[in-house]
């Protein structure tokens, strides 16, 4: 997605889609924050909230589980930082 778009919502909070749902494969909590950090050249910090895209209930529990615990350090990592 081109992230550039959130320029166009400076007065909404934004829900960010960063964890991926086609593949079962479990993402870093870096990778996340990454994803996170991308995000806040267009809109600060406090607009966005961390969210997975829907889909979440196809997959597998220890993965849909390891995306959440990646999404939740994420964010406490990127609390760290701003």
């Amino acid at each position: 997605m081109d992230l550039g778009v959130l320029a166009d919502l400076s007065e909404k909070t934004i829900i960010l889609g960063v964890i991926d749902l086609s593949d079962h494969e479990v993402e870093s909590v870096q990778t996340v924050a990454g994803r996170v950090r991308r995000a806040f050249a267009h809109t600060s910090p406090e607009q966005i909230t961390i969210a997975t895209d829907c889909g979440m209930k196809y997959l597998p529990r220890a993965s849909a589980e390891g995306k959440m615990r990646a999404m939740s350090g994420a964010a406490a990592v990127l609390r760290g930082e701003v």
